[in-house]
């Protein structure tokens, strides 16, 4: 993530001071009640013998989770790894404490140093063969303190929004966090859109980047580090920005990223196959998900909102209601009982014309003619969503729906979103549908477009979930009529083997209608060069993304710009 962040960090502290300080704040009152419910649990080792609580007193510059950023005086937190190296862990342990005021270990010390060898510098003569003799010598020799907290996530955000207020206090802005396999990224583009058409100062945190509207800085993940965010929610309140809007993904929520952003109202999508790699199955994803839901890990939570037409939607729903949330849910079926609801749908390649019917559960449902320039049936859904958010926010602000109505014609879709690339004739749209779902999704939403054949370009990254792989070459098959395989992010692996891999179980008639070509590049510009002039080419997988990623190294590609050489080489522009 690439931030910006004012550096309110010249003068010491310590965690006392910041408790004392900030006692009348939710960190405040969140940090000390961690640091006494953990008294218990911690234990605090390093060059001498101190009191358990003297860690409150050492003064210290501001928090580092990256050992290589560390200078004199700062803290550094060591959390574990998704992938556990205790070879690596024990090598910044030993980096960070010759430079840190004291470390605070979500790693249990002793039990990392137990097997460990004695490094160079320690100056220690083994005199024991019982290891954690050795790793206590070892702990005991290092420079700095190290108090070991296995619970440290769950007041990080919390503990380092605390350091950044101390010397520059700031109003932070308001957050609507959106998960979901599918839509974060355009959901919370256009939370930010309404909101700002509608007189408030927003921003963004996501893939697509972050920052305020207009002006955003490329992301590296969809969810930054702890540190990474409050850094960014802190530099948002320095800029006065009023609305933040992010995306919430299962790994940050997971791993507890987001503690302590004041997220206000939450969002769900949809959940369909993705991060299998890291996730052991569905429920573990979904389980992962239904955290934004739960006020024990978002104390300032007010309102859920929830995409009904959903199969994992009632996992979000007993969550939100388990936490006295306000809870409206969203839907595309007209039968459906919903809060909002698009009762009716007229598509075309400018946008849709949507009939909202809405629902308070006060006895009044209202209906409202809206207009939006977005493509695509899924789209709507996205739409929905966002008013929904807009909505709540405007129970505090005043703005109201008929306000927010009559700024939706001006939205604009996020990059790389169902974003058309200009031609003569034919349609050519860019699209980060990279799961089976969302690329069902996209190509049933062309298709009521599309007089001609409906064409898709797309591959799978490698060094990941190998199972959807199939799926994927399967969902394209089932809703294009010409599909063109190539390479995505093909990262370390041959993407000659991820396009057999996608191969399996083809048919000969679905072969009869794939083209393969490994070179992205050349399966674009294949396709521009077959499409008729009622064709419509979907160039899916990537993107936003400007590179393409190959053996560790990120070459320049950005799938719209590829396009836009394609069709004008063809005299298509």
């Amino acid at each position: 993530m690439t931030l910006s962040p004012s550096s309110p960090s010249s003068i010491t502290v310590t965690l006392q001071q910041l408790i004392e300080a900030s006692s009348n704040s939710r960190h405040g009152v969140g940090i000390e009640q961690a640091l006494q419910k953990i008294s218990t649990q911690m234990t605090l080792i390093g060059a001498d013998s101190k009191p358990m609580n003297s860690f409150l007193y050492i003064p210290f510059l501001q928090f580092r989770l990256d050992s290589r950023q560390l200078e004199p005086n700062d803290v550094f937190v060591l959390l574990k790894s998704h992938i556990a190296n205790c070879q690596k862990s024990r090598a910044y342990l030993y980096q960070a404490a010759n430079n840190a005021a004291f470390i605070l270990s979500e790693i249990d010390p002793l039990a990392l140093l137990a097997t460990a060898h004695v490094p160079p510098h320690a100056n220690l003569e083994l005199t024991t063969d019982n290891t954690k003799s050795i790793a206590q010598q070892q702990l005991t020799a290092l420079p700095c303190p190290v108090l070991y907290v296995p619970n440290i996530r769950n007041f990080l955000g919390d503990l380092i929004q605390a350091r950044l207020q101390y010397q520059q206090p700031v109003t932070l802005p308001a957050v609507v966090a959106v998960t979901g396999t599918n839509g974060k990224t355009t959901i919370s583009q256009l939370v930010a859109q309404l909101t700002q058409l509608t007189g408030m100062s927003s921003g963004v945190m996501g893939t697509a980047g972050n920052g305020k509207l207009g002006a955003l800085v490329q992301a590296s993940h969809t969810t930054g580090d702890a540190l990474a965010v409050q850094q960014f929610l802190y530099q948002m309140g320095v800029e006065n920005t009023e609305l933040l809007a992010l995306e919430a993904s299962s790994h940050g929520l997971d791993q507890q990223r987001l503690q302590g952003m004041p997220v206000s109202v939450a969002i769900f999508t949809n959940l369909s196959r993705d991060h299998l790699d890291y996730h052991a199955d569905m429920a573990e994803y979904a389980a992962a998900k239904a955290k934004l839901f739960d006020k024990a890990h978002f104390a300032d939570l007010t309102h859920a909102i929830i995409n009904i037409d959903d199969e994992y939607a009632q996992i979000m729903l007993d969550t939100a209601h388990a936490s006295e949330l306000i809870v409206w849910t969203y839907s595309l079926d007209a039968s459906k009982k919903a809060t909002f609801v698009a009762a009716d749908i007229k598509p075309s390649l400018q946008g849709v014309e949507v009939s909202l019917r809405t629902d308070f559960d006060d006895g009044k449902v209202n209906h409202l003619d809206i207009v939006s320039p977005l493509l695509g049936r899924f789209n709507v859904a996205n739409l929905l969503a966002a008013i929904a958010a807009a909505v709540a926010l405007g129970n505090k602000t005043g703005i109201n729906l008929e306000r927010i109505a009559a700024v939706i014609p001006q939205l604009q879709g996020a990059v790389g979103r169902m974003q058309r690339v200009p031609s003569n004739d034919g349609c050519f749209i860019v699209d980060y549908a990279h799961t089976p779902d969302a690329l069902s999704q996209v190509l049933a939403s062309l298709k009521t477009h599309c007089k001609g054949q409906l064409w898709a370009v797309f591959g799978c990254g490698g060094d990941r979930d190998t199972g959807k792989r199939p799926l994927m070459a399967q969902a394209g098959l089932a809703g294009a009529d010409k599909v063109v395989l190539t390479a995505d992010n093909p990262r370390t692996e041959d993407p000659n083997m991820i396009l057999q891999d996608m191969q399996a179980g083809m048919s000969a008639e679905q072969y009869q209608r794939t083209h393969i070509e490994p070179a992205r590049q050349t399966a674009i510009e294949y396709a521009v060069s077959q499409a008729a002039a009622d064709d419509i080419v979907v160039i899916a997988g990537k993107g936003h993304e400007t590179y393409q990623e190959i053996d560790n190294v990120r070459y320049d590609f950005d799938d719209s710009v590829i396009l836009q050489q394609a069709l004008a080489q063809a005299g298509r522009v």
